[in-house]
C-alpha cells in the first residue's frame, strides 16, 4: 500500500477542503462518523510514529488494533447488515482484507486501509447533513408571520403559514414578503435575485407578480395571496434542491460500480482455495497459507488506492488555486463535462451595477458631467443600488457633488431634490415619461429610452426643472475573464454553453453577445432551470452548472457537477454545489475540467498496472506455489507504484498544464487562471 504519511496528508486535505465551505448549523466534530475517523486517523499516527521511533512491538500494536475498531466498526458492522440483505459490499472487504493483512503481520497496512474508509464515509456524512441544514435554511428565507389585512382593513398578525389564497398582507418597507402573490396596492422596489437572479431591485405596482422571500424596498405593498406557503416558489426550490440531492447521492467512483461483482468473486475463490486443497487432502496449515496469501494479493486494496491518490492530489492541487472540490466523484466527474450551463448575473457578471453611459438629450444646454453631477447629488441620499452605482460614477470622475434640499423618494418611481436652485428629478421612465405626451423632448427622450433597453441595458430618466435632459444607461459588470472562460469551455468540451437566466430576454442576449454564447434561456424561474437541465441530460450530455444564487441552486443539483462562485454565492448554493471557486475567478473553471480529466487518465493507468500486478501474483499462487513474503512485497510494490504516480497531480506543474490544456489561444485568461500559482 502506498505509504501512511501520503494517505495521512490527503485525508487532510480532503477534511481541510471539506471545512472551508461555511456550515451554518453541522459543525464538523457533531457527526459521530467524523469523531470516529478523526480518532481511529489519531491512532493510526499515533502507532506509526511509536513503530517509527522503534518503541516496543505491544504498544504499536495496541495502537493499531485500536485504530481498526474505531475505524473499522461502522463500515463493518454496515457490511455485516448488508449481508442480512444478501448484498456484499466492498466496506466489509476491506475491513476482512485489513484483518487479514493483521493476521500476518502487516498491522500496519490494514490500520492504513481502515482510515482512508472511515475518512471517505465521515465526509460523506458531512456534506449530506450540511446540505439538509443549508435546505431548512432556505425555507427561513420567507418570513414566519406576515401583516394580514382584514375586511375592515384592520391588522392582524398570523402565521405565514396560515395564509389562504385570497387573503391580503401588507409588506412594510425593509420586510420580506411572505407569500406568492399580485400587488393590489402601493408601490415599491423588490429585490428579488433570490428567485429569479435579477441583479437590481424591480419596481412593482397594482398587479405585478411577487415571489415569498423577496425583499420589499422603500415603499409598503398590499398584496394578495396567490399560493399557500408549501406552494410558493421558494418552497419549490427547497424541494427541487432535496429531490436532486437524493438522486445524486447514488453517484459513485468508477471502482465502486463494479464493487459487488469483484468481492463475491474474491471471497468464493478464497474460500474455494482454503476447502478445495482439504478436500485433496492438502494439510490445513497450507491451505489456510494459500488461501490466505490469495487473499492478500487479490485484495482490491491496490485498485482502490490507483483511484482515490490521483483524485486527491488533483483536489488538493485545485484547492491551492481557488477551486474546492468537495469530493473524489466530484473531481471524478468534472472531466466528464461535455456541456456547461453558466447562469448570467454573479456568475459571468459580478452583480454590481454600474453606469456605462450618459446620453443627453439634444436642445438642453447640460454636458455629460453636468448632467451626472445633478444626478449624482440628487441620488447621493438614496439606499437605491441604482442611486449608489450613479454616484459611484460621479465620484470616479471627480465631480464634486453640490448639497441638497427638499430631498424626496418616492418607492418605484426615484428621487426629487433641488440642487443649486435647480429641482431634480431622476427615476424610471414610466414615472418622468407619462404616456399620452406628444412633446417633441418626451418624444426624444422616450426614443433614447426604448434604445437602451433594448441594448439590455436599465434606462433611468434625469429631469431638470419637470424637463427631461438625459438618460442614463445602468447596466451589471462583465467580469474581463468571462469572454476567455467561454472560449475555453468550448475549445475543450467541443460544444457551446448555454446561458440561463431569470433576467430578461434583451439583457440576456446583449451579455451572451459579449462573451460568446448562441445559446440563451432567459426569463427562467428555478425550476425552469432545473427543466433546461434535464433536457440537456437527455440529450446525452453531461451538464455541469455553474451559478451563485438561491436560485441557481435547483439547477447546480440538477446537474451532473455544479459549481458555485464562492465569493458572492449564497449558503444553499456553497453546501449544493459540488465544487466551488473559492477565489471568485471564473477562468478556473476550464483548468478544473481539464485538470480532472487528466486525473481520470492517471486513474485508468493507475488501474491497468495494478490490474497487472494482480493477475501476475493471482495466477503464480494459483498455478504454483508463490510465496507469502513475496505475495506482501508485490501486493505492496504494485501499491507504492500507483501511489507514487498519482502523486504527480500534486505538483505545481501539473495545474499549469491542465492550463494550457483549457485556456484558448489569447494568453490573458490563462495568466488570470495561474494568478493563484
Amino acid at each position: 500500500m502506498v505509504s501512511s504519511p501520503t494517505v495521512a496528508a490527503g485525508a487532510s486535505a480532503v477534511a481541510a477542503s471539506a471545512e472551508a465551505v461555511p456550515a451554518r448549523r453541522t459543525r464538523l466534530f457533531a457527526l459521530a462518523e467524523m469523531r470516529w475517523a478523526a480518532a481511529a486517523l489519531a491512532l493510526f499516527l499515533a502507532g506509526l510514529a511509536v513503530q517509527l521511533a522503534g518503541g516496543p512491538a505491544w504498544a504499536w500494536w495496541a495502537l493499531y488494533l485500536a485504530c481498526y475498531i474505531t475505524g473499522g466498526w461502522e463500515p463493518g458492522w454496515a457490511g455485516l447488515q448488508a449481508l442480512r440483505e444478501k448484498t456484499l459490499d466492498v466496506d466489509l472487504l476491506m475491513v476482512a482484507a485489513a484483518i487479514g493483512a493483521a493476521a500476518i503481520g502487516q498491522v500496519m497496512d490494514g490500520g492504513l486501509l481502515i482510515v482512508i474508509f472511515a475518512t471517505s464515509g465521515a465526509l460523506e456524512a458531512l456534506a449530506t447533513a450540511r446540505t439538509e441544514d443549508a435546505v431548512r435554511g432556505l425555507l427561513d428565507l420567507a418570513p414566519e408571520t406576515a401583516t394580514r389585512l382584514g375586511p375592515d382593513g384592520a391588522e392582524h398578525t398570523v402565521r405565514a403559514a396560515d395564509l389562504e389564497v385570497g387573503d391580503v398582507v401588507l409588506v412594510r418597507p425593509g420586510e420580506r414578503i411572505a407569500a406568492d402573490g399580485a400587488v393590489v396596492g402601493g408601490a415599491s422596489e423588490v429585490d428579488q435575485a433570490t428567485i429569479t437572479g435579477e441583479p437590481l431591485p424591480v419596481d412593482k405596482t397594482t398587479g405585478d407578480e411577487v415571489f415569498a422571500g423577496t425583499l420589499n424596498g422603500t415603499g409598503s405593498l398590499r398584496v394578495r395571496v396567490d399560493r399557500r406557503a408549501e406552494d410558493s416558489v421558494v418552497a419549490r426550490i427547497a424541494s427541487l434542491v432535496e429531490q436532486a440531492s437524493r438522486t445524486k447521492a447514488k453517484t459513485q467512483l468508477f471502482i465502486e460500480k463494479v464493487e459487488q461483482r469483484y468481492s463475491l468473486g474474491m471471497v468464493a475463490a478464497t474460500i474455494a482455495l482454503f476447502v478445495l486443497p482439504l478436500l485433496w487432502g492438502d494439510p490445513l496449515q497450507d491451505s489456510l497459507l494459500r488461501a490466505m496469501t490469495f487473499m492478500i494479493v487479490a485484495s482490491p486494496c491496490a485498485v482502490v488506492l490507483a483511484t482515490m491518490p490521483p483524485l486527491l492530489a488533483a483536489i488538493a492541487n485545485a484547492g491551492r488555486h481557488g477551486v474546492l472540490a468537495k469530493s473524489a466523484v466530484v473531481m471524478e466527474q468534472l472531466g466528464a463535462t461535455t456541456r456547461v450551463a453558466f447562469d448570467k448575473t454573479g456568475t459571468l457578471t459580478r452583480g454590481v451595477p454600474e453606469l456605462a453611459e450618459i446620453r443627453v438629450l439634444p436642445g438642453t444646454r447640460f454636458t455629460e458631467d453636468d448632467v451626472l453631477r445633478l444626478a449624482a447629488a440628487a441620488e447621493h441620499p438614496s439606499e437605491h443600488p441604482l442611486a449608489a452605482a450613479v454616484v459611484r460614477a460621479a465620484r470616479a470622475r471627480g465631480l464634486e457633488l453640490p448639497a441638497v434640499d427638499e430631498f424626496s423618494a418616492q418607492p418605484g418611481r426615484g428621487v426629487s431634490a433641488r440642487v443649486e436652485d435647480r429641482f431634480i428629478q431622476v427615476g424610471s421612465p414610466g414615472a418622468l415619461l407619462p404616456e399620452g405626451d406628444g412633446t417633441a423632448g418626451l418624444a426624444t427622450a422616450a426614443s433614447a429610452v426604448d434604445a437602451l433597453q433594448q441594448r439590455g441595458s436599465t434606462a433611468v430618466v434625469v429631469r431638470c426643472e419637470h424637463q427631461p435632459i438625459a438618460v442614463l444607461a445602468i447596466t451589471d459588470q462583465l467580469r474581463p475573464e468571462a469572454a476567455g472562460t467561454v472560449a475555453a469551455v468550448t475549445r475543450l468540451t467541443g460544444a457551446a454553453p448555454v446561458l440561463l437566466t431569470g433576467d430578461n430576454h434583451a439583457t440576456a442576449r446583449k451579455l451572451a453577445g459579449q462573451v460568446g454564447i448562441a445559446d440563451v434561456r432567459a426569463g427562467l424561474l428555478p425550476d425552469d432551470k432545473v427543466i433546461a437541465v434535464r433536457e440537456l441530460a437527455a440529450d446525452g450530455q453531461r451538464v455541469t452548472v455553474i451559478g451563485d444564487g438561491i436560485n441557481d441552486a435547483p439547477a447546480l443539483a440538477a446537474a451532473h457537477t455544479g459549481i458555485a462562485m464562492g465569493g458572492a454565492g449564497s449558503d444553499l448554493t456553497l453546501q449544493t454545489a459540488d465544487a466551488v471557486i473559492i477565489r471568485d475567478d471564473l477562468a478556473t473553471v476550464p483548468a478544473v475540467i481539464a485538470l480532472s480529466r487528466r486525473a481520470r487518465r492517471v486513474v485508468t493507468a493507475n488501474l491497468v498496472i495494478a490490474a497487472t500486478f494482480i493477475t501476475a501474483l493471482v495466477l503464480w499462487d494459483l498455478i504454483g506455489t508463490l510465496p507469502l513474503p513475496l505475495g506482501v512485497a508485490g501486493h505492496e510494490g504494485s501499491t507504492v507504484i500507483v501511489g507514487l504516480n498519482g502523486l504527480r497531480l500534486l505538483r505545481a506543474a501539473a495545474w499549469r498544464r491542465a492550463v494550457r490544456e483549457s485556456a484558448p489561444a489569447a494568453g490573458g485568461d490563462r495568466e488570470a487562471a495561474t494568478s493563484g500559482t
